[in-house]
């Protein structure tokens, strides 16, 4: 019983790990457009959460096999731009929670928007978008900042610190 309990704990470990970094991707974006809210916010910044947004479903939609649903750099107000980050949440939170370890060792093909082949693991797909994302989000900062405004403090050990993320 113990090997099996451990087992099934081991399985979960690596998913787990992702759901962490997504539950910190999902305050990070929620923060900046709060920010974003709060002005003055340049067209950039609005154009980069617009993009992180997009982003994040179109590697989601490679991923689930699916055609793409949006431009990957989309005319978004702040308000589309949440509610897709919004839906992206969830729809994260819904894959995260049927991964297993073995499943993110599978590849997954695509193309690119350029219409190159390319295959990577589903590891390397859920890495790529914590870190696009929260590389366009200190774009997003320093943008707030450079207008006036107090950007987001989205680094990930704040999101620890402040309990938005939770433990392994």
């Amino acid at each position: 019983m113990v090997n099996q309990v451990g087992r099934r704990s081991e399985r979960r470990a690596v998913p787990a790990f992702y759901g962490r970094l997504f539950g910190y991707d999902e305050w990070a974006n929620r923060a900046t457009l709060v920010s974003l809210r709060a002005g003055p916010a340049s067209e950039r910044a609005r154009k980069l959460m617009a993009h992180v947004a997009a982003t994040e479903s179109l590697w989601y939609d490679r991923l689930v096999r699916r055609p793409q649903r949006h431009p990957v750099w989309p005319d978004f107000t702040l308000d589309q731009s949440e509610a897709l980050a919004n839906d992206m949440a969830a729809a994260w939170r819904e894959y995260l929670a049927a991964m297993t370890p073995a499943a993110l060792g599978e590849e997954t093909p695509y193309s690119n928007t350029k219409g190159e082949r390319w295959v990577n693991s589903v590891a390397d797909v859920l890495t790529h978008v914590i870190m696009h994302s929260a590389y366009h989000r200190g774009q997003i900062a320093a943008e707030v900042r450079a207008q006036g405004g107090e950007p987001a403090y989205t680094d990930f050990i704040e999101a620890v610190r402040r309990g938005y993320v939770g433990e392994k």
